[in-house]
């Protein structure tokens, strides 16, 4: 744990700030973008000389001090985070990956420093036939290259999945609308304190966690329930910051704010099952903590066989084959693939409304037997629909509709979408409503054409009913019942098929539902 962005001084990987922020920016990706790009842009135009000389290019003197002048900075400005990681991990005495590449990068590059430079330090052992001593400036600068492209996409891949936990985030309202001193106010969410009194307007977010005082809502909390249905909300009722207002203004007392509320709690959560370390993970520190050392062992020991048994020049490839087997056995799918699935995971299923409790639970998830689904949006579709359209008392369907609907035409309330985009996809024409009144918890009431229409609950209109999973809107003409119509939420064309490949994969389903046993 530190103040700021850093590596961890054990596993030299970069550090997962504490608490996920909205913003956008990411230093740490963007300084290591920097460098990757121009050391690739530096390490070209050693590979083209690289392979110039394997097809027999004879190469002038001065392309050694070229090569010089290219690799340079590619290894001492583009490797310097690797070689302070490998640093740290000696003085931490915690080898890892890092350890690995300062060596063979660090060990390449000041090889050919030395030869270029002050060739007679060097025996002549390590020469080829011609006496010119070999320089490793490409090994060098390609490998810190391709280190610094792992990196960028190891920073891309917890950037994207830090993405989903910074999209829950902003689900929260910058702002809230404080009423007081007689007047409203915008403020930043920052500023509202427990006990400020809030305005929420139609379509707007609710700021922060609180209760309703004065005026009613439909609420839409599909954000936490996964329910599409928003629920009706009046004086005394609970709001969660984050929901989405559907109809209506109230006021409400705000009772949780900042870090306290629900969102940032699932956001902590979410946050904190990144961070959280599968066991697996511990068994690859321990290997890693032999791993290593014995990776140097054997880079000496093939540094002694070729320079015993090698050919010409012995020490020459005695150098090479030994830089080859302390980068080529660098630990990085070791160190990177557990902790980045974990984070690739919980991020993704963050993304798609899944929240995992911990790296623990991930692991374990293949051992399941049972799966508890809930209905509404799951199973559903969660958008109702109106199936069927039953006219009483010599009404016809179609006049049953087009009266209904254009009442329902002014209601913001979830079913009357439903009948609405029923009567539009009839190609029912609606007329337009006047002395529209909403009652809450009940239904609508409104004039069409000179006709008063009722349409709601059985507290408003007659008795209402659920049958096989439909519920009845009623509808009544000038005092008379007119007749209902059956809304359902309809079954996914997808989830037959899921459940029969759950059910062939030997796991049980069960359904757990706040709906009506009717309904479920």
């Amino acid at each position: 744990r530190r103040k700021g962005p850093g590596a961890c001084p054990k596993c030299g990987m970069a550090l997962e700030p504490l608490e996920v922020t909205g913003e956008d920016a990411n230093p740490e990706l963007e300084a290591m973008q920097r460098r990757f790009w121009v050391s690739a842009a530096l390490t070209v135009p050693l590979l083209v000389l690289m392979f110039l000389e394997m097809f027999g290019w004879a190469m002038p003197a001065w392309v050694r001090w070229l090569q010089l002048a290219l690799a340079t900075p590619v290894v001492w400005w583009g490797g310097q985070p690797f070689f302070g990681r490998g640093w740290a991990s000696v003085i931490n005495r915690h080898l890892n990956m890092f350890t690995l590449i300062a060596l063979g990068t660090g060990t390449a590059y000041g090889f050919s420093v030395i030869a270029l430079l002050m060739p007679r330090l060097i025996p002549a052992a390590f020469g080829a036939q011609s006496g010119e001593l070999p320089l490793y400036f490409q090994p060098a600068a390609v490998i810190t290259t391709l280190v610094l492209l792992g990196q960028v996409l190891e920073l891309r891949a917890r950037a994207q999945t830090s993405g989903a936990i910074k999209s829950l985030l902003n689900l929260a309202p910058k702002t809230g609308r404080l009423v007081a001193g007689g007047g409203e106010r915008d403020v930043p969410l920052q500023q509202i304190q427990i006990g400020d009194r809030l305005r929420v307007r139609p379509g707007e977010h609710v700021p922060t966690d609180g209760v309703i005082e004065q005026g009613s809502s439909a609420v839409d909390e599909s954000m936490i329930t996964g329910e599409s249905m928003p629920v009706e909300k009046t004086a005394g009722a609970a709001v969660t910051g984050g929901t989405l207002n559907a109809s209506g203004s109230f006021v409400m007392r705000a009772e949780r704010v900042g870090r306290d509320t629900l969102l940032s709690q699932i956001v902590r959560l979410v946050s904190e099952a990144q961070r959280t370390r599968a066991p697996i993970q511990r068994l690859a520190d321990r290997v890693a903590a032999y791993f290593v050392p014995a990776v140097v062992a054997c880079a000496a020991i093939t540094f002694a066989v070729w320079a015993l048994w090698g050919p010409a020049p012995r020490l020459g490839h005695a150098l090479v084959n030994a830089i080859a087997v302390l980068i080529i056995a660098c630990p990085c799918a070791l160190g990177l693939a557990t902790p980045m699935s974990i984070m690739v995971g919980t991020g993704r299923g963050a993304t798609a409304g899944i929240l995992v409790r911990n790296a623990e639970a991930l692991e374990v998830l293949h051992k399941i037997d049972t799966l508890v689904v809930d209905k509404t949006g799951t199973l559903t579709q969660g958008k109702p629909k109106v199936v069927r359209v039953e006219a009483l008392n010599g009404f016809g369907a179609s006049e049953l509709l087009r009266l209904a609907a254009s009442v329902e035409r002014a209601s913001e309330h979830p079913l009357a979408g439903a009948i609405v985009a029923e009567a539009e996809a009839q190609s029912v024409g609606l007329d337009s409503v006047e002395e529209f009144h909403s009652i809450a918890g009940k239904g609508v009431t409104g004039r069409v054409a000179g006709r008063e229409v009722a349409v709601g609950n059985r507290a408003l209109v007659g008795n209402g009913d659920a049958r096989n999973g439909e519920a009845a809107v009623f509808v009544a003409i000038d005092g008379q019942e007119a007749g209902w119509l059956t809304v359902a939420d309809p079954v996914k064309d997808s989830t037959k098929e899921a459940i029969d490949l759950l059910h062939r994969a030997g796991v049980r389903v069960s359904m757990l539902t706040g709906d009506t046993r009717q309904v479920a």
